[in-house]
């Protein structure tokens, strides 16, 4: 198996003897050659001079005296943001450790932590998804499946949804978009037919058991296509990933397996999996009966069960957890994997 998604920076970390992921200079340079914070030509001295400095000393304090020196006022913004961020790198122990601290604050730090009462982060969403990048690369390991590796772009990238006979195909937004500029449509199931065609420019394949050794040659593509409908190996694969994310961050064993419908008058506990499952299991649990709109986008449900009880609240012990999966009104997946580890009825002693 290749070494997989080289574009994380995850070859640059270093990792604890407890198997978390450190911070290196070599992973903070990678930050200053993204494009956002190369200068470009038309760059002033004193930001070229900056930047230089930051590559060979990527920890080194910017004073604002220093920035006040930029022409360019974007570049003040990015290099504030960045500073902002590498703080919360340098300050923390672990990646991990950054991750959870964005949604769970800890005990006796005020909120500004996590997100504020206006629900907006204090990072960028495009750092967030870094992290759900780095560290899921972190989980799968050197061992790990194709159609695990397809199923864990899903904590960091938004798919875009097809229905086509009784199958649900997921593609990777930014991919299908630009496809489909190229194409003048939108439609995924278009551009996943002519995939199929005699040209085969598009190359959208949909994974299989058989086909899934052709991602390792096309890992940082994005551009191959899961199938999660109930039964397929790519909802097994998601199922799967979802368990090592919540035993990594958490080290709790979890079972997560996909049903076809919730068949429990008393359920007393649901994770929405997105925003629209949320808002979705919010009705059903209400004793609420949904709209036909919002069971269309529904793409999958979940039961998830603790292999030790004592690790859950009193009221959920022994009982079912389950999650849901929902697609938006544009067709849209955005999973929030932080969701299984803000949300989960976990006891004192957890």
């Amino acid at each position: 198996m290749p070494d997989f998604w080289r574009d994380s920076g995850y070859h640059l970390l270093e990792q604890t003897p407890e198997g978390r992921l450190k911070v290196t200079d070599d992973f903070l340079r990678a930050y200053l050659v993204r494009p956002e914070m190369r200068p470009p030509e038309e760059a002033c001295k004193a930001e070229r001079h900056l930047h230089a400095d930051l590559l060979e000393s990527p920890r080194m304090t910017i004073s604002d005296q220093r920035l006040e020196t930029l022409a360019d006022p974007d570049a003040v913004d990015n290099y504030k943001v960045w500073d902002a961020y590498r703080a919360r790198l340098l300050d923390a122990e672990t990646l991990e450790e950054v991750y959870m601290g964005l949604f769970v604050p800890e005990e006796g730090v005020t909120n500004d932590r996590a997100a504020n009462d206006s629900g907006v982060l204090p990072v960028p969403p495009i750092f967030i998804d870094h992290l759900s990048h780095i560290i899921m690369r972190h989980i799968l390991g050197e061992a790990a499946d194709p159609l695990a590796a397809r199923a864990g772009e899903l904590f960091f990238r938004e798919q875009k949804v097809t229905l086509r006979e009784g199958q649900i195909l997921l593609a990777d937004s930014d991919t299908v978009e630009m496809y489909a500029t190229q194409e003048n449509s939108i439609s995924l199931g278009n551009l996943l037919a002519q995939s199929e065609g005699r040209a085969r420019s598009l190359e959208l394949d949909v994974l299989s058991r058989e086909n899934a050794d052709i991602y390792w040659e096309r890992d940082t593509r994005y551009d191959t296509v899961l199938r999660i409908d109930f039964g397929s190996p790519g909802l097994d694969a998601f199922c799967r990933a979802l368990e090592k994310w919540v035993t990594h961050f958490l080290d709790i064993e979890v079972r997560v397996q996909p049903i076809p419908e919730i068949k429990d008058d008393a359920w007393v506990w649901y994770v929405g999996l997105d925003a629209e499952a949320t808002a979705l299991l919010n009705t059903l649990y209400r004793g609420q009966e949904a709209s036909e709109d919002q069971m269309y986008r529904l793409l999958g449900l979940f039961r998830s069960e603790f292999a030790d009880s004592s690790v859950v609240l009193p009221q959920v012990a022994g009982r079912p957890l389950y999650m849901a999966l929902c697609m938006d009104e544009a067709g849209g997946l955005r999973f929030k994997p932080q969701n299984l580890l803000c949300n989960l009825p976990l006891s004192a002693r957890a």
